[in-house]
């Protein structure tokens, strides 16, 4: 079963369909006793750092999505769900994040002619000898819809970089934990490669 938190940002369907085209089981939910017990959880979301944390607090969230990961079970953050790891947002002000990894996430700051956000397809520079890296190489494509961007200061915990108008942190893995600034749902064969590794990993 792979559980999808719905805290309200929408793009619930999506990832949920493209998880039933590989054949797994899910279930959408903003129930935090159904959240408190996933065997994998997916955290997707799309919108204002600042609004989602409301949301999840208001929700009884925050709580069982720190347990689940302070427990190393299997997650997968997708674009708002990368961003609320990390302990501030600056979005509109200073927004305390779940902070299980250390870091902000912050605005690009980019040179004239450079558009925010940062939309489109863009290709993912997997780490070094990871297991990403061999199994989608460096060639492939992800679609990205953004503004802000992850600034870990565990250079450990980057899995992959992406370069607009310099490199920035694209993906993070520590332990069972994983998650993507782009969008694999939206990301055609590559995307749902990405997410039948999810599964097959945590099997």
């Amino acid at each position: 079963m792979v559980t999808i938190v719905d805290y309200g940002s929408g793009n619930l369907r999506s990832v949920q369909k493209a998880f039933e085209r590989l054949g797994a089981t899910t279930c959408i939910t903003d129930d935090p006793h159904v959240v408190a017990e996933a065997k994998r959880l997916v955290l997707p979301g799309v919108g204002a750092f600042g609004d989602a944390m409301r949301s999840l607090h208001s929700r009884g969230l925050v709580e069982p999505i720190r347990a689940h990961l302070l427990a190393d079970r299997p997650f997968f953050g997708i674009c708002m769900g990368l961003q609320l790891l990390f302990e501030t947002g600056w979005e509109g002000g200073c927004h305390q994040g779940l902070g299980i990894l250390a870091g902000d996430v912050s605005r690009f700051d980019l040179s004239e002619g450079m558009k925010i956000p940062h939309m489109g397809w863009n290709t993912v520079a997997w780490r070094e000898g990871s297991s990403r890296r061999t199994l989608l190489g460096n060639s492939h494509y992800f679609y990205f819809v953004h503004s802000y961007y992850p600034q870990p200061k565990d250079d450990a915990v980057v899995a992959a970089s992406t370069d607009y108008g310099g490199s920035f942190c694209s993906a993070v893995a520590r332990g069972r934990l994983f998650a993507t600034q782009f969008h694999p749902e939206k990301s055609q064969a590559a995307g749902m490669l990405l997410l039948q590794s999810f599964l097959d990993e945590t099997r």
